[in-house]
């Protein structure tokens, strides 16, 4: 039992830093490429080629003096980005894994219940700075992540009733003769839409809509706070990356094709963020609501009747 223990929280530590280092690369690969999108030069001065700017950056943010605001909730103030992170790696857990990793059956619940629980940080950092532009950037910003959450749960919940199951390994092996991406297309799309919203990225990045709220609920957080924000933020892109890679496209997390579909997911954002404008906030939740809520809804009950009609046969 103490072995076992152990062993999960060696694997879990590992895999913390793992992803820590590809959010660290994930950063310089965004700037290089935003530099050609930009046609000009992005981070080539710290080491070979600018690969040691990520490092250069973590410790000029973390040097820095902490500014606190005089009529903050300096508790909640101070507490709510280290949650952030927390959960943000917290929901690499489900990751599938066939050894002593932390892999359960019910993976798809719990990734639920942390991006839920995501919203409460973020609400929290805005409202605790005691700031009248955070507190319009956080509201903003719950308001896109709750509505974005409810058709990545339908979209979740369609594939697991057509799976039968809310283990991650599941979707691996029921993949093994034809993606998921080539049954349900447009489940992709709004699942990758969805993702975007859920990440506050562009073109959906109204938490940080900086003409408007001064880049949003985190205008009062500087050095360590923004670094925690911004390291939650990351870490979120990589892990949808990874969970629309294992149920849309094979899944095959024991191959070296698996980590490249992952790596094509994560360029996708960075090239969307180069190449597209910010969207209209009321078409933002248009969309969500009357163009992807109905979508997901119909393959839902779709999805449920392929159920039926395959469990009647045999």
């Amino acid at each position: 039992m103490l072995y076992d223990l152990l062993m999960f929280f060696m694997n879990f530590f590992l895999l913390v830093i793992c992803v820590l280092m590809s959010v660290a690369f994930l950063t310089l690969l965004e700037r290089s490429i935003l530099g050609y999108i930009q046609v000009r030069k992005g981070p080539n001065k710290v080491g070979l080629m600018g690969i040691l700017q990520p490092f250069s950056d973590a410790v000029k943010l973390v040097c820095k003096e902490q500014p606190i605001p005089f009529m903050s909730n300096y508790l909640f103030y101070y507490l709510s980005p280290v949650f952030n992170l927390m959960i943000s790696l917290l929901v690499w857990l489900v990751f599938p894994y066939l050894t002593y990793m932390c892999s359960f059956l019910y993976g798809f619940l719990f990734f639920l219940c942390c991006t839920s629980l995501s919203v409460y940080t973020v609400m929290i950092a805005g409202w605790s700075s005691n700031s009248n532009y955070s507190l319009l950037g956080s509201l903003r910003s719950v308001a896109q992540t709750i509505s974005y959450e409810v058709s990545l749960a339908l979209i979740l919940l369609s594939l697991i009733f057509l799976v039968g199951s809310l283990n991650m390994l599941d979707f691996m092996n029921y993949q093994f003769y034809c993606w998921f991406i080539i049954i349900s297309f447009p489940l992709f799309l709004c699942c990758f839409a969805s993702c975007l919203a859920e990440t506050n990225r562009t073109p959906f990045d109204f938490a940080e809509g900086e003409s408007e709220l001064v880049s949003g609920f985190n205008i009062e957080y500087g050095a360590g706070g923004f670094t925690l924000i911004f390291l939650s933020e990351y870490t979120s892109i990589l892990f949808m990356s990874m969970l629309m890679s294992l149920i849309f496209l094979g899944g095959d997390i024991y191959s070296y094709v698996f980590f490249m579909k992952l790596s094509t997911l994560s360029f996708s954002f960075v090239w969307i963020r180069g190449t597209l404008p910010r969207f209209r906030y009321d078409k933002l939740m248009y969309l969500a609501w009357k163009s992807f809520l109905p979508l997901s809804l119909n393959f839902l009950l779709f999805y449920i009747g392929v159920k039926i009609l395959l469990i009647s046969i045999n």
